[in-house]
């Protein structure tokens, strides 16, 4: 993660500098100092570009004098428009501004209250992260340089107090970007729980049910999905206890399907290789409880994760078997590529049947079809519960993690309706996402519950300011933010 430190307002001697203004009030001090120091060179360089320090707007001037090899100058846009979200969008922008020219550099925000100066430091590290462990040659220019930044403003003191638990918001976002990049081969269901167990360093309780535990919890869903492969599945519990004694957990639930061929119902060969991401929704369970034990977040929380791979061999599930649920509901399946539901239906209901959560949230990279529905702007919203689908929904647009909620009539589940079995784990091309979501629902036992259907959303495929491309940590900003605004003690 990219190093960050706060301190005073003061202009470096030497080096790379960033100035951050907005585009009305009084200037910047620092910038003013800057411009005098290089004899007007900045303000000559502004005025050239017609720069005027609007939102999203940057200049670049070079060897401007007074010691400085490089000073980016970044605008914030109008005074009273300058919130969380803005001052995040100018944080990526210094770290794509120079990221590949500058090892450290210092960022003058003196603008800036502590706590707006901490989400520039999130935007920062966030749009730093690069995922280049396999990397051993670099093209001239191409190799990422940026290691540190020095943000220097009137309130460090209120900066590194905001930065204690945005930090570890990052660590959990960064650390979800970097299991869903992960290689296929190099993140199976066996590494995928050794990563989690990491996270007893953070005093977060790990638990795994090995294959033996699961049989005898009856999870013939999940087990029927992994039975394909070599590596057998498992399901990983984590414990977050921040709370009160006692006090009932919130849980969160995520589909780990660390690679996807589609099993007997094979996918096309055309973009096969992404389906290592379709444990998208578990990794973002980790990095969602490691945020929360990061901050030391006062409240109990509990994540479960099915790891299991869908892979064909002479021990793979067909299309028109039938299995039997942990919930003692049978499923034929129809469609050995509809597993992440299978997955989902036993992990389901054994949280709610043995931790009696408040609420539980699943995340899955589960149907194509919600990407045809919401592209990749938003993640599909389920719930059978209108209050906390309602906190999910204003917590998402609060952070950026956007969703949009999708309907779930009883009318749906008649589509899932089996001639020989309780269900069958496919409704027809038809509102694929929302009958998808329908058979979840089957496994919830009324408990307050939201399926977050994020196929589109857990992976870009062209960059922004602080999600560069590739895994974009959907998600863990979402859980954690809900959590802090509505369920902490």
């Amino acid at each position: 993660m990219l190093d960050t430190g706060f301190s005073e307002s003061r202009l470096p001697h030497e080096g790379v500098l960033a100035i951050l203004a907005p585009s009305d009030g009084a200037p910047s001090a620092l910038y003013a100092q800057a411009d005098a120091a290089t004899d007007g060179a900045l303000s000559r360089a502004a005025k050239a570009a017609d720069f005027s320090f609007a939102a999203k707007a940057s200049c670049v001037v070079l060897a401007p004098g007074a010691g400085l090899d490089r000073v980016v100058l970044i605008g914030l846009g109008p005074r009273d428009g300058i919130d969380a979200r803005v001052a995040e969008q100018a944080g990526g922008a210094i770290a794509s501004a120079l990221g590949k020219v500058a090892a450290r550099a210092t960022v003058a925000l003196d603008t800036l209250s502590g706590g707006l100066a901490a989400h520039v430091a999130l935007g920062a590290v966030l749009g730093a992260y690069r995922f280049d462990s396999y990397r051993t040659t670099w093209r001239e220019g191409e190799a990422w340089k940026l290691e540190g930044l020095e943000f220097v403003g009137a309130d460090p003191a209120g900066a590194k107090a905001a930065w204690t638990p945005l930090s570890a918001v990052a660590r959990g976002v960064l650390l979800c970007r970097d299991l869903v990049n992960e290689p296929a081969n190099m993140l199976r269901p066996d590494t995928f729980e050794a990563r989690i167990t990491k996270l007893r360093d953070l005093g977060v309780e790990v638990e795994v049910l090995d294959r033996d535990a699961m049989h005898k919890l009856g999870f013939g869903a999940l087990l029927g999905v992994g039975q394909g492969s070599s590596v057998p599945p498992r399901t990983v519990i984590m414990r977050w206890n921040g709370g009160a004694e006692g006090e009932a957990p919130v849980a969160f639930i995520g589909k780990g399907v660390t690679f996807d061929s589609g099993g007997i119902s094979i996918k096309p060969a055309g973009g096969m290789e992404e389906m290592k991401t379709d444990m998208g929704g578990a990794a973002a369970v980790v990095g969602t409880i490691a945020a929360l034990a990061g901050r030391k977040a006062r409240v109990n929380a509990v994540g479960v994760v099915g790891l299991v791979e869908n892979m064909l061999s002479g021990d793979a599930q067909r299309p028109g078997d039938v299995v039997r649920t942990a919930s003692g509901q049978t499923v034929e399946v129809l469609n050995t590529d509809a597993e992440g539901r299978l997955v989902l239906a036993d992990v389901l209901w054994y949280a709610q049947e043995r931790f009696r959560p408040r609420f539980m949230v699943d995340l899955a990279t589960l149907t194509g079809a919600i990407v045809v529905s919401l592209g990749n702007e938003r993640a599909g919203l389920f719930s059978n519960d209108d209050t906390l689908a309602q906190q999910l929904a204003t917590t998402g647009e609060g952070v950026g993690d956007r969703l949009w909620r999708m309907p779930m009539c009883a009318s749906y589940l008649e589509l899932l309706r089996s001639d020989i079995a309780d269900l069958k784990n496919i409704g027809g091309r038809a509102g694929g996402s929302i009958t998808a979501a329908k058979f979840l629902e089957c496994f919830v036992n009324k408990v307050p519950w939201a399926h977050l259907d994020i196929a589109g959303t857990a992976f870009a495929h062209k960059g922004t300011a602080c999600v560069p491309k590739g895994a974009t940590g959907f998600g863990v900003r979402l859980l954690d933010a809900l959590v802090r605004e509505h369920y902490e003690g």
